[in-house]
C-alpha cells in the first residue's frame, strides 16, 4: 500500500490542493504541492535501506484476476533510481515554475497538470503488472497533451500537442499489443513471473512481433528515429514543462521500459541490433541537427534526442557494463539537461526572445546566469571534470567492444566520435552564441539577472555535475549499481567509476570530439556563416502533417461518398452489411437444425403473435401516417409485453409495458413538431430495395433463432435461480441479476443511459419549432385534471415496486419508468415549458447524482475488502414490523431509478425546448 501511496499523493491531494491553495495565493500553491511531493519522496527514502541491500518490494491488490489485472507495484534499484529522479527533479520545477510563469497564467491548473503527470510517471516505474503500467503510460500521452498545450491560446502550442498525443498515444496502442502477446506467452502480467519466462517468450515464434509492438511504443515516447519530429514542436510548451517532462521524465520513459524488459526481451541478437542501429542513428543525426537550429530549446530538443539515442544505443548492447553505463548517462542527463532548460527559460522570461541569432553578449548582463549555463553545457559537451564526461566516456568505452556485430561494430566507434563532435560543437555555439559574439541591441527586453530563487534549482543541478564529476564513486556510484543490476538481470562484473583510467583509446576518443567539434564549430560559424542558415530539406514533422492531411482528405472524400444525408441510404448499407456478415459462415459451412423437441403453442399464444405480425406489417405500410404508425408500434409492443408475461416472465413484461408506455408518449409529443403526414420521397425502385433487404434481414435472423433454438444448451439460468437467495438476498431473480450478479453491466447501461439523453439536449439545443395549436389542444382540461390526481398514486406505485424489487416483480428500472410515465403525463397536460417552468428540476443533476450514488455503492465494497460491486445483504429487526430483508444492492438500484428518471426527464425538457417560440400563440404561452 505504501507503493501506491507513493502515486497517490500527487495523484488525488496533489491535483486538489494545487487548485484550492491557489484560491488564496501562488505562493501557497507551489508551497502545496511542494509539500505533496516531499512526502512521496520521504516515502520513497524510507525504502532506502531495504533497495540498497539488493532486495526488492512487491505489493499487490487482486482486481480482476481472472483477467491477470491487479494493482501491482514494485520497487527495486532500477524504479528506485527513476521515482527518485521523478519526484526529485520535480522539486526544482515546482519552485522554478512559481517564477516563470506570468500573473495571467493560472499557476493552480498548471500545478494540477503537473502533479497529474508526476503521478503518471510514477505508475509507469512502480507498477508490476503491465497493463496497469499501460494505463499510467497512456495517462503520460493525456497529461503531457495538457501541459504541452497549457498556452491554448498559441496555435504552436495547440499543433504541438496534438502531435505529441497523436504520435507517442499512437505508440501507445503498439505496445498495448505488444504487452498482451507478451502476457499471453509468459502466461501472466506480471513482470516476477515474466521475468522467470524469459527462455519461453525468446523461444517463442512471437518474440519478434512482442519486440517490435514493445518498440514501436518505447520509440514513439522517447522520440527516436524516426519518430523524433515531435519533441522539437512541443518546445512550445512553458519552459518548466520542457525541462520536466522533456529531460527527466517523459521522454525518459521509454528508455525506461526498454530497461524495465531487458531481462526478458533483451540479450539475443535481433535485440542488440535494432535497438542499437535505432539508438546510434538517433544519437548522430539529431547531434548533427543540433548545431543548426536557432532557436535556443530547438536545440536543446534536438541535443536531448542525441542523448536519448546514446542511451538507447547502450540498453540495446548485450554487456553488462553498458547497462551501468546507460544507468550514469541516465542521471547526468537529467542534471545538466533539466538545467540548461531551465537557463533558456530564464534568458526567455528575462530577454524575451530565444533566438540566438538575436541573443549575443549576455554575459555583460547576466554573469551568473552565464556561468551556470557554460558549466552545464561542458557538462553536455563531456568536458572532463563533469559528470557528463565520465558516462560519455564509458559510452566510447563501450563502443569498442562490439566485434561480435561485425559491420556495425566497425562503424560503431567511428559513429559515436562524430556523435560526440557534433555534440561539442552545439554545446560551443549555445555558449557562444548566447553570452558573448559581441552585444545585443535589438531584444523585446534588457537583460538582466532573474529572482534569486528562480536560479536556486539551477544551481543545485549545477551542484550535482561538479560533485558527481569530481566524487562519482562517494556520489552516484552505489545507486548506478543497485540500478544497472536490475537492468541487466544479473551479476555485473567489478568496474570503477573514475575521473582517470590512464591514457588510453576512450580518452582518445574523448579527445577528438573536443578538439573536432570545437574546430567544427568555428568553421561553421566564420566560413559557414552559421547564423544565416535556414534549412530546406524534408523535415519529419512536415512529412507527419503532410500525412495527417492526406488521411484527412482521404476520410472526407469516403465521407462525402458514403454520407450524403440520405438516411434511407445509411439504414440500406448497415442492413446490408448485416446480411452479408450473417450469411457469411452459412455459405461456407452450410446451414443445419437441431434435433430438440419444439414447445407446444395454444390459441392465446398464437393469436397474440398474430396480432404483433398484423402491427409490424401494418406499420410498413402506414408509416407515412405518422400518429397511426406509433399506435402501431405500440400494439407491436404490448404484443411483445403480452408474450413475456406468456412465458413467466413478469418482470420483462412489466419493464416492456412500461417502455412502450414512455416511449410512445415521447414519439407522440416529437410528432407535435413534425407534419402528421410524412412525405413520400422513395421511387419503385429503392421501395424493392428495401422490400428485399427486409425480406432478407428477416428471414435471415429467423433462420439463425431457428438454429439455434432447436439446439441442446445448457442455460446458466439454473445457477441464478439457485444462487439467488443465497448469495443476493432476494428470491426475484431478474433483479439480482441486475444489481448484483451483472452489476456491472447495468453500471455501464445507465452511463450509456445518461449519455444519451445528455446527447439528444445537445443535438436539439437552439432548435425552435413553430406549432399552429389551438388552446384547446393546447391544455386539456379533462387530462389536466385526471393527471393532478394520478400523479401522486403513480409515485406510491413506484415507491412501492421499488421497495419490493428485490423480492417481487419491480426495482430501480421498472419504478424509474412508472415515475417517468406519471411526469409525461403532466407534461402532456399542462404543457411542455410550463410544466418545464413548475418542476424546475435540473435533470443532468439527477442523472449524475443516480450514476454517482451506483458507482460509490460499487466503490464502498473495496472498504471491506470485496470485489467492485459486491453487495452484502441482512434482516435487521425492526420493532413492530419484524424481520426486514434489506440488501446493499437497494443504494445501487436507487442509482439505476435516478438516472432513468433523468433521462427520461432529460429528453422531455430537450423536447420541450424545441417547441418554444419567440411569441404566443393565440394568447396562450406554449
Amino acid at each position: 500500500m505504501t507503493l501506491l501511496t507513493i502515486i497517490l499523493l500527487p495523484l488525488l491531494a496533489g491535483t486538489t490542493l494545487a487548485l484550492l491553495a491557489a484560491r488564496m495565493s501562488r505562493a501557497a500553491s507551489a508551497w502545496a504541492v511542494a509539500g505533496v511531493t516531499l512526502c512521496s519522496l520521504g516515502l520513497l527514502l524510507g525504502f532506502s535501506e531495504t533497495i540498497f541491500s539488493g532486495q526488492k518490494m512487491v505489493s499487490s491488490i487482486p482486481w480482476m484476476p481472472e483477467l491477470g489485472i491487479n494493482f501491482s507495484f514494485r520497487l527495486d534499484g532500477l524504479s528506485y533510481l527513476f521515482t527518485l529522479l521523478i519526484l526529485c527533479i520535480g522539486l526544482l520545477i515546482i519552485l522554478y515554475a512559481k517564477y516563470y510563469l506570468s500573473e495571467k497564467d493560472s499557476i493552480g491548473k498548471f500545478y494540477a497538470l503537473l502533479m497529474m503527470f508526476m503521478a503518471a510517471m510514477l505508475g509507469i516505474v512502480l507498477t508490476e503488472n503491465i497493463l496497469l503500467t499501460f494505463v499510467f503510460w497512456e495517462l503520460t500521452s493525456v497529461s503531457s497533451f495538457l501541459l504541452i498545450g497549457f498556452w491554448n491560446h498559441k496555435a504552436e502550442s495547440r499543433r504541438g500537442a496534438r502531435m505529441a498525443l497523436t504520435v507517442t498515444g499512437g505508440g501507445g496502442l503498439a505496445m498495448l499489443a505488444g504487452f498482451l502477446l507478451l502476457g499471453h506467452v509468459a502466461g501472466s502480467y506480471e513482470l516476477t513471473q515474466i521475468f522467470a519466462a524469459r527462455e519461453v517468450v525468446q523461444s517463442s515464434p512471437l518474440y519478434m512481433p512482442i519486440l517490435i509492438l514493445i518498440l514501436l511504443g518505447a520509440f514513439t515516447k522517447s522520440a527516436q528515429f524516426p519518430f523524433h519530429f515531435w519533441l522539437p514542436q512541443a518546445m512550445a510548451a512553458p519552459t518548466p514543462v520542457s525541462a520536466y517532462l522533456h529531460s527527466a521524465t517523459m521522454v525518459k520513459a521509454g528508455v525506461f521500459m526498454l530497461a524495465r524488459l531487458y531481462p526478458v526481451l533483451g540479450g539475443t541478437y535481433d535485440f542488440e541490433i535494432i535497438v542499437s542501429c535505432i539508438g546510434l542513428i538517433t544519437m548522430v543525426f539529431a547531434a548533427y541537427v543540433a548545431i543548426f537550429k536557432h532557436d535556443l530549446k530547438g536545440l536543446l530538443a534536438y541535443s536531448t534526442i542525441s542523448h536519448l539515442g546514446l542511451i538507447i544505443f547502450l540498453i540495446g548492447l548485450s554487456s553488462p557494463l553498458s547497462a551501468a553505463a546507460a544507468v550514469f548517462h541516465i542521471i547526468n542527463h537529467a542534471t545538466f539537461k533539466a538545467s540548461l532548460f531551465m537557463v533558456a527559460g530564464i534568458i526567455d522570461h528575462e530577454c524575451g526572445t530565444r533566438d540566438m541569432r538575436r541573443l549575443r553578449g549576455l554575459f555583460k548582463f547576466m554573469p551568473y546566469t552565464a556561468t551556470l549555463a557554460m558549466v552545464a553545457a561542458a557538462s553536455m559537451a563531456g568536458v572532463p571534470l563533469f559528470n557528463g564526461f565520465l558516462s560519455k566516456e564509458m559510452f566510447f568505452v563501450e563502443s569498442l567492444a562490439l566485434e561480435h556485430l561485425g559491420w556495425f561494430g566497425e562503424i560503431a566507434p567511428w559513429a559515436v566520435t562524430f556523435g560526440g563532435m557534433f555534440s561539442v560543437a552545439y554545446s560551443a555555439r549555445f555558449v557562444h552564441n548566447v553570452f558573448f559574439n559581441g552585444t545585443a541591441t535589438d531584444l523585446p527586453h534588457t537583460p538582466h539577472e532573474p529572482p534569486r530563487f528562480m536560479k536556486v534549482p539551477v544551481e543545485i543541478l549545477i551542484v550535482l555535475c561538479i560533485v558527481i564529476g569530481v566524487l562519482p564513486a562517494l556520489t552516484v556510484a552505489p545507486l548506478v549499481f543497485i540500478a544497472a543490476f536490475d537492468v541487466f538481470g544479473g551479476p555485473i562484473p567489478d568496474y570503477t567509476i573514475a575521473i582517470w583510467h590512464g591514457f588510453n583509446t576512450p580518452l582518445l576518443m574523448s579527445a577528438l570530439a573536443l578538439t573536432g567539434g570545437l574546430l567544427m564549430f568555428w568553421l561553421l560559424q566564420h566560413h559557414f556563416k552559421l547564423h544565416l542558415y535556414a534549412p530546406k530539406v524534408l523535415q519529419g514533422h512536415r512529412v507527419f502533417v503532410h500525412v495527417i492531411e492526406s488521411l484527412l482528405a482521404l476520410a472526407r472524400g469516403v465521407t462525402q461518398y458514403l454520407q450524403n444525408g440520405s438516411l434511407q441510404r445509411y439504414l440500406a448499407l448497415l442492413v446490408a452489411s448485416v446480411i452479408v456478415l450473417g450469411a457469411w459462415p452459412f455459405l461456407q459451412y452450410g446451414y443445419n437444425t437441431g434435433d430438440a423437441p419444439l414447445t407446444p403453442a395454444n390459441a392465446v399464444a398464437v393469436v397474440i403473435w398474430a396480432v404483433a405480425i398484423i402491427g409490424a406489417v401494418a406499420t410498413a405500410v402506414m408509416h407515412r401516417q405518422r400518429i397511426i404508425a406509433v399506435i402501431l408500434v405500440g400494439v407491436v409492443g404490448l404484443a411483445t409485453a403480452l408474450t413475456f408475461a406468456y412465458f413467466s416472465a413478469p418482470d420483462l413484461a412489466l419493464t416492456q409495458l412500461s417502455v412502450e408506455v414512455v416511449s410512445t408518449a415521447l414519439m407522440l409529443m416529437a410528432l407535435a413538431l413534425l407534419p402528421l403526414t410524412g412525405p413520400k420521397e422513395s421511387n419503385i425502385s429503392r421501395r424493392s430495395r428495401d422490400i428485399a433487404l427486409s425480406v432478407l434481414a428477416g428471414a435471415g435472423v429467423t433462420a439463425l433463432m431457428w438454429a439455434v433454438l432447436t439446439r441442446p444448451n445448457e442455460s446458466i439460468a439454473w445457477y441464478y435461480l439457485a444462487e439467488s437467495v443465497a448469495r443476493g438476498g432476494g428470491s426475484n431473480v431478474v433483479n439480482v441479476i441486475l444489481v448484483d450478479f451483472r452489476g456491472f453491466d447495468t453500471f455501464g447501461e445507465i452511463i450509456v443511459l445518461g449519455i444519451a439523453a445528455i446527447g439528444a439536449l445537445s443535438l436539439m439545443d437552439g432548435l425552435k419549432m413553430e406549432r399552429n395549436l389551438s388552446p384547446a389542444l393546447l391544455n386539456p382540461v379533462l387530462l389536466s385534471v385526471a393527471a393532478r390526481i394520478l400523479l401522486p398514486f403513480a409515485l406510491l406505485v413506484s415507491v412501492y415496486i421499488f421497495l419490493r424489487g428485490h423480492n417481487l416483480p419491480g426495482g430501480g428500472f421498472i419504478a424509474g419508468l412508472i415515475t417517468s410515465v406519471a411526469l409525461v403525463m403532466q407534461y402532456m397536460a399542462g404543457g411542455l415549458v410550463a410544466t418545464s417552468s413548475k418542476l424546475r428540476i435540473e435533470f443532468p443533476k439527477v442523472i449524475g447524482g443516480g450514476v454517482m450514488i451506483a458507482g460509490l455503492t460499487g466503490l464502498g465494497s473495496f472498504v471491506f475488502g470485496s470485489a467492485f460491486l459486491t453487495s452484502t445483504f441482512g434482516y435487521p429487526l425492526v420493532p413492530l414490523i419484524g424481520e426486514v430483508p434489506l440488501a446493499s444492492a437497494a443504494a445501487f438500484d436507487l442509482g439505476v431509478f435516478l438516472t432513468v428518471v433523468g433521462a427520461t426527464m432529460l429528453t422531455i425538457s430537450a423536447l420541450s425546448g424545441a417547441s418554444q417560440r419567440s411569441g404566443d400563440v393565440a394568447g396562450v404561452t406554449q
